[in-house]
């Protein structure tokens, strides 16, 4: 089929969620003028959208499943839920959304006995689930370029490496007047993930230091310069993300009872928009029932799970230092979008969800990466977080036998292969604090030297290394 576009507009607005104040979306802010607060993006139309009942919303948005409207096929499949204020013209799409949801692997799930699937991000354009976000947020850009006739425009982040990816990647596409440069903590970006903005030509600046270092400069820079910030303090970006929660309940058919969705909680952004995502379809009863929602920290980096471990009564947030961890894009002490976060989780409870913070070590998070990967699946270090989330969880009592969890594998394996190798190898800094299991390890055999192979003709060569191999695996004669 091919969708028309949408003729429904809403209204939307910042809104602080430290002072309330609300402001009109003509220009790009980040934080409150009155407060320095941070903002959600709010449709204030969005209870027209109840004009029509859930099952028209879940008609719909099925049916747009195969437009071929490129501006309808990605995340704004979704539109009338995100950011309903942007002309076809201005939409970006390069591929982004849609991303498998897979069964864990049955021997894994039966090893592990719960019942759970990743939900692939990392085959999202760039490779991971910023590509959601920044979809969003360029396509909002390119309306206020086309608005106010702007010649140039600088797109600017701090990032670990899947923002950078993600922002030079668009930025690279849309070309003149964008331009982009990339804030990285030196020696704490892995060499794939480096390889990106660098590939699509971004100006790629180094700071000592970790990515909390970074996001302080970007920020003071948002504030005294001209420069579009990119990071998920920027609200588009959050409304883009949220397609995550719709694509997760379009999957199961629009029916989430009995699901547990795990998200690894890094900078806030995600969850914040997963969660927001799930209370709007529920508000327009497209779903019937919320999921429960968990987040999950490495003990390396953990102060959302110190917020909610907390009795209520006595909760106070506070930043930590953080240290080494292999959910790098999770190694966050200061997350930006926490106090979205506390906001929505108020919300989220009110209308019958669930909401609770898990905590685990580095070890069980490379030991579920490399265990998810040995049975065919993709997962990065996050994706590995989720699991051993999901494992401490079940040790916890949290989960149900019954209970099905979706897991967010926020970005491709490939990504993270160093440390894979460091595992197999058992080459860890002793700051990470992971002592490889022997029995996921895997490293090559040599069949025989070189100096071995040189002694030999071509055909002695071939017979001796055949039976050497045939020799290694027990292979039986015919």
């Amino acid at each position: 089929m091919t969708e028309q576009f949408p003729s429904y507009r809403g209204q939307m607005e910042y809104v602080c969620l430290g002072c309330g104040a609300r402001y009109p979306i003509d220009e790009l802010l980040y934080t409150c003028p009155s407060c320095g607060g941070v903002f959600l993006l709010e449709d204030t139309t969005f209870e027209t959208l109840k004009d029509h009942d859930g099952g028209y919303w879940r008609t719909l948005f099925d049916e747009r499943a195969s437009t071929r409207n490129t501006a309808l096929r990605g995340i704004f499949r979704f539109y009338e839920l995100m950011a309903p204020v942007l002309e076809q013209e201005d939409i970006l799409y390069l591929g982004e959304g849609n991303t498998p949801i897979v069964d864990g692997a049955p021997e894994l799930q039966k090893f592990l006995g719960v019942s759970f699937a990743f939900k692939n991000d990392g085959q999202n354009p760039s490779a991971s689930f910023k590509d959601r976000g920044m979809a969003c947020a360029y396509s909002y850009l390119r309306a206020l370029v086309r608005k106010h006739g702007w010649d140039e425009v600088l797109t600017i982040c701090a990032s670990t490496g899947d923002t950078s990816a993600a922002a030079a990647l668009y930025g690279a596409y849309v070309g003149h007047p964008i331009k982009t440069a990339v804030l990285l903590p030196e020696g704490k970006v892995t060499p794939q993930q480096l390889s990106q903005p660098l590939g699509s030509g971004a100006t790629v600046l180094e700071i000592p230091g970790v990515f909390d270092d970074c996001m302080k400069v970007v920020e003071l820079l948002a504030e005294r310069y001209r420069v579009a910030l990119l990071n998920s303090k920027n609200s588009w970006r959050i409304l883009g993300q949220e397609s995550y929660a719709y694509e997760v309940a379009q999957w199961f058919n629009w029916d989430l009872s009995g699901k547990a969705l795990f998200v690894p909680v890094g900078n806030a952004g995600n969850i914040t928009a997963v969660m927001s995502g799930l209370i709007k379809l529920h508000r327009l009863g497209i779903i019937s029932e919320l999921p429960r929602l968990f987040g999950v920290q490495s003990e390396h980096a953990d102060p959302v799970w110190r917020y909610y471990s907390t009795p209520a009564s006595m909760r106070k947030y506070e930043p930590v230092q953080v240290r080494p961890s292999v959910a790098q894009a999770a190694m966050i002490g200061n997350p930006v979008s926490f106090p979205r976060v506390r906001t929505l989780v108020d919300v989220y409870e009110s209308a019958g969800g669930t909401f609770g913070v898990v905590q685990v070590t580095e070890q069980e998070i490379m030991d579920a990466t490399i265990a998810a990967n040995r049975h065919g699946h993709i997962a990065c270090t996050q994706g590995g977080e989720c699991l051993a989330g999901l494992i401490r969880a079940r040790e916890l009592g949290l989960i149900a036998s019954d209970e099905k969890a979706v897991l967010d594998s926020t970005a491709h394996a490939l990504k993270f292969i160093g440390f894979q190798n460091m595992y197999f190898t058992n080459t860890f800094p002793q700051e990470y604090e992971i002592t490889p299991d022997a029995a996921l390890a895997n490293t090559p055999v040599s069949v025989m030297s070189a100096a071995e192979k040189a002694q030999l003709s071509a055909e002695e060569f071939t017979g001796r290394a055949a039976k050497a191999v045939a020799d290694r695996l027990k292979l039986a004669g015919k």
